[in-house]
């Protein structure tokens, strides 16, 4: 275990204890939670349990070791993810050997507005704990995240917390598990009592209790199944058979032939079938006690470590064809970057997953992603905001790299004499946006500076000029983060900043093919310019992007025009034509054109580039398309006629509700443009009762009407009518 050490800056002087563990002692794992599920709670009595820390830190009371930053602690919710390495201990044989376990945990945020957060860190866990409210069960983040794990095929734990409190429905939550997730999950560990009456757990695998005396008390007592709870127990005792057994061959046997299944082959056809990914054993507590420490042992019994998952596969840039490497630290070197952050005392900060070979301070690396050159400066070890010097760091390992100066979000760093590209972390596009300005003078350069590290942290925050008003205009996935941004900037960077109002990010597109044409033509004595171009577009499919195609045949126009032209256009779409949204959803064909001997260069055809897009564009049927949300909100039955009622007023698509507990869920799709100040009018409509949550759904044709409006507003081109 690491020491209590001195802080010099953020950079622990000692050196983490029995760091090097054998791979298969290693467990690389994320909480991860819809918001005020107790995800952080759960973080802090797992390391309080491990003796990470003394004293298990509180959210209410902003003293939580991985929600260390001050706007997290104010809000009382997670932000950044942050990692932390700890240590436990299996003392018997089960299903892995006793011994010495590293845990590395990422603790991610639950918000929406934080998703990119969640989304690089499953991409480099090998395995994640799910915590679900166990009074409400599967929510709406709950799914958003479970769909990242399942992208990424993540082996997840699930754990119902919060079964002491009132409205604990333990039942209801597994039902909403099988139901809303289609999950093949079975509980390994029950509830005895909830709501006041919880006092401990019944582990299903040993067919034993387990109970504390008191929240603080730091023990579990082992003991007889209370005999209320003998039947329940037999009863969950059997859908866990049922479904883990099939992952095993010895196990399966036994069950079909009614043979009693020791503990040890139970847990071993458990851990099969959670690294499988198709089966997800279900703790049931509450998450602020010992019975942590069961939930540890899950970790390690039932997650995988590095060795007990397949080689990491990528494509050999020097062949172009797929490669794979051993999780192995005598393996070719292999890195993923997968989060970027700006230390005051460090500086930047790459965070970095090492799956196979070493790195070491001062070494020279190859990042294949880019094919440059770049230096290891420092490594260290990650403790929330604290550092560890270190020298190495091994496979299995995730560290956090200072000095290279190139290798961002998504980039992988390999050896330049065996280079790999590993699979990158794709992001969500943003929906909103607004203006911002320094607030003086002096600000100006600063407030680019820091715009522009924070970017690289954050690759769902974007920043733009207006090149028409001069505007910058910053854009990311929620209101909260945009404020949190601004928040940052200014604590963190000392830039005073004013900002407009939110603006939702539209999209340009078209809905036929259209042609145009572009020419430039300039003579201003001496060597004039020339480039002129043919442009087809053509509709594609809804998120599918931008594809550009040449189909110049016989010459018109020489092969080293073409990338100009391509570059001309793809400038164009950046800032659009209709109202200056970005252009999407479309594939532009150049087809023919004309050059000059002399006249002709890159320069003029990429001008004649935009110009021919502008001109088809204006042919082809352009719309405007606005984000859609997926909306759920939570209401008492007597305000749900209201709600709904509002709902409809805002343009929105109701698609039922649920009951969930003493409340109903309305479930519907909104324009994000209708949702400005909802959640201060859905408090009115309901006396503050009701409350509601939202994400990005997909991107929809804005109504005529409304286009139009915003069109002339923005004062470009009148809208054509197709």
């Amino acid at each position: 275990m690491a020491e209590v050490a001195k802080k010099k800056a953020s950079i622990i002087m000692t050196a983490t204890k029995d760091r090097n563990v054998p791979l298969e002692k290693i467990r690389n794992i994320g909480i991860i939670a819809h918001i005020d599920a107790g995800k952080t709670t759960t973080t802090e009595r797992l390391l309080f349990e491990t003796g990470r820390t003394y004293k298990q830190g509180s959210v209410d009371d902003g003293t939580t070791v991985t929600d260390w930053m001050a706007q997290e602690r104010e809000r009382g919710i997670t932000i950044v993810s942050a990692a932390i390495t700890a240590f436990w201990d299996i003392k018997n044989t089960t299903s892995v050997e006793s011994g010495h376990y590293r845990i590395n945990l990422i603790d991610t945020p639950g918000h929406i507005d934080f998703t990119a957060e969640v989304e690089r860190s499953l991409r480099v866990l090998d395995g994640a704990v799910m915590v679900f409210d166990g009074r409400t069960g599967v929510e709406s983040q709950s799914e958003t995240v479970w769909r990242q794990a399942d992208k990424y095929n993540v082996p997840r734990i699930c754990v119902l917390n919060k079964l002491n409190l009132i409205g604990a429905d333990f039942e209801g939550s597994i039902k909403s598990i099988h139901e809303r997730l289609g999950a093949n999950a079975a509980p390994v560990i029950i509830p005895i009592g909830q709501e006041h009456d919880h006092r401990g757990v019944v582990d299903l695998v040993k067919m034993r209790a387990f109970t504390f005396k008191a929240i603080e008390d730091a023990n579990l007592t082992e003991g007889e199944i209370p005999t209320e709870f003998v039947e329940m127990a037999k009863k969950y005792r059997v859908h866990l058979l049922e479904k883990a057994c099939e992952f095993d061959d010895e196990a399966l046997s036994k069950f079909l032939e009614g043979q009693e299944i020791d503990e040890l082959i139970l847990k071993r056809a458990i851990r099969k079938g959670v690294i499988s990914g198709k089966f997800f054993p279900i703790f049931g507590g509450d998450n602020r006690t010992a019975e942590a420490q069961l939930l540890l042992n899950g970790v390690v019994e039932y997650l995988p470590s590095p060795t007990d998952l397949p080689p990491v596969s990528g494509i050999d840039t020097k062949t172009g064809e797929k490669t794979q490497r051993e999780r192995k630290s005598d393996a070719q070197l292999s890195a993923l970057a997968f989060k970027v952050m700006t230390d005051p005392h460090v500086g930047r900060l790459v965070y970095m997953r090492v799956y196979s070979g070493t790195l070491k301070a001062g070494q020279a690396v190859y990042n294949s992603t880019k094919q440059v050159a770049e230096r290891i400066g420092k490594l260290v070890l990650l403790h929330a905001d604290q550092r560890e010097l270190i020298e190495e760091a091994y496979a299995g390992e995730i560290v956090a790299v200072v000095g290279v100066k190139d290798t961002t979000t998504g980039d992988t760093i390999s050896d330049s004499g065996n280079p790999i590209v590993l699979e990158s972390i794709s992001f969500p596009e943003p929906v909103i946006s607004l203006a911002i300005e320094p607030a003086t003078k002096s600000d100006q350069e600063k407030m680019g500076l820091a715009l522009g590290k924070l970017s690289d942290e954050d690759p769902t925050f974007r920043i733009k000029s207006n090149p028409e008003t001069g505007q910058t205009i910053i854009s990311g996935m929620g209101e909260l983060q945009l404020e949190v941004l601004v928040d940052r900037m200014k604590r963190e960077f000392n830039v005073e900043a004013t900002t407009g109002a939110p603006q939702v990010a539209y999209k340009e597109t078209i809905k036929k093919i259209g042609e145009g044409e572009g020419k430039y033509i300039r003579q201003t004595g001496g060597r004039g310019q020339y480039g002129h171009a043919l442009l087809r577009l053509e509709p594609l499919g809804r998120g599918e992007g931008f594809e550009f195609k040449s189909e110049i045949k016989g010459g018109s126009i020489p092969q080293e025009y073409i990338s100009p032209i391509e570059k001309g256009v793809k400038e164009k779409m950046e800032n659009g034509v209709m109202a200056g949204f970005p252009m999407v959803d479309m594939r532009v064909i150049v087809f023919d054109g004309s050059f000059h001997d002399v006249d002709s260069s890159e320069i003029a055809f990429k001008i004649a580039g935009s110009m021919a897009l502008e001109d088809a564009f204006k042919k082809s049927d352009p719309i405007l398309l606005e984000p859609v949300m997926k909306v759920e909100v939570s209401t008492p039955d007597e305000f749900m006629g209201d709600v709904i009622g509002d709902l409809s007023s805002k343009r929105a698509q109701v698609s039922g509700t649920d009951k969930r507990g003493t409340m109903t869920v309305v479930n519907a799709l909104a324009p994000l443009a209708e949702l400005s100040g909802y959640a201060t009018k859905l408090r009115s409509l309901s006396q503050g009762r009701a409350s509601y949550y939202m994400e990005p759904s997909h991107y929809e044709e804005v109504p005529r009407n409304i286009a139009d409006a915003i069109v002339a507003k923005a004062g470009k081109i009148t809208m054509a009518r197709g």
